[in-house]
């Protein structure tokens, strides 16, 4: 196995602002505040990232194939203005009546990232905000994080703890930033105690 740094987001309510329905094209993908930056923090700290997205809107004829390269086109843009970059969006263009492997909360998808990118999926952090990418970081064997940014935003702080108890190690912060706040912190404080080592 490699030692890539990966992590892997959710899209809606991570990267960007969560809407009733689906986005079906560039001018409806709003940034969450702060999330893109956070990603080119993580990208300059040597963090790859890649994105694992249901996108059921195919499958039930919303949105085609080319309103979704055209909204991640436009995601991209806007996060190499910021000095970002994502590796990759993964996504399953299923509905929930397609019984597929790869809609989350099954672990299709994230197995399907650690196999393309070579990785133990135990050392790979998965950022959501919904209980069902949750559940697929677990079975997937990702370290699963909660982000307050998009369909956890409106819980109280004990929804989210009975949302995360079940959850073996999962933690909750407000937002992606302060995710990429957290890793960062713990990167260095791991990197000094190495360096203070005898």
């Amino acid at each position: 196995m490699l030692t890539t740094k990966l992590i892997i987001l959710g899209r809606d309510g991570v990267l960007n602002e969560y809407r009733e329905g689906h986005v079906t094209e560039p001018e409806e993908w709003h940034p969450v505040p702060g999330a893109l930056e956070a990603v080119a923090r993580l990208n300059h700290a040597g963090w790859h990232t890649v994105v694992a997205t249901n996108q059921s809107g195919i499958g039930r004829g919303m949105i085609d194939m080319s309103a979704v390269n055209a909204v991640h086109a436009h995601m991209h843009r806007m996060l190499q203005q910021r000095g970002g970059r994502l590796d990759a969006v993964f996504f399953c263009p299923h509905t929930p009546e397609d019984d597929c492997s790869c809609r989350k909360p099954r672990p299709g998808l994230l197995m399907d990232i650690g196999r393309r990118y070579g990785v133990d999926l135990k050392n790979v952090p998965m950022v959501c905000d919904i209980d069902r990418d949750l559940q697929a970081a677990v079975a997937a064997g990702c370290v699963p994080h909660l982000v307050r940014s998009g369909r956890a935003a409106a819980l109280s702080d004990a929804q989210v703890q009975d949302l995360l108890a079940p959850v073996p190690g999962a933690m909750a912060h407000a937002s992606l930033g302060a995710f990429a706040e957290y890793l960062l912190s713990r990167d260095a404080a791991a990197a000094h105690a190495a360096r203070a080592a005898p």
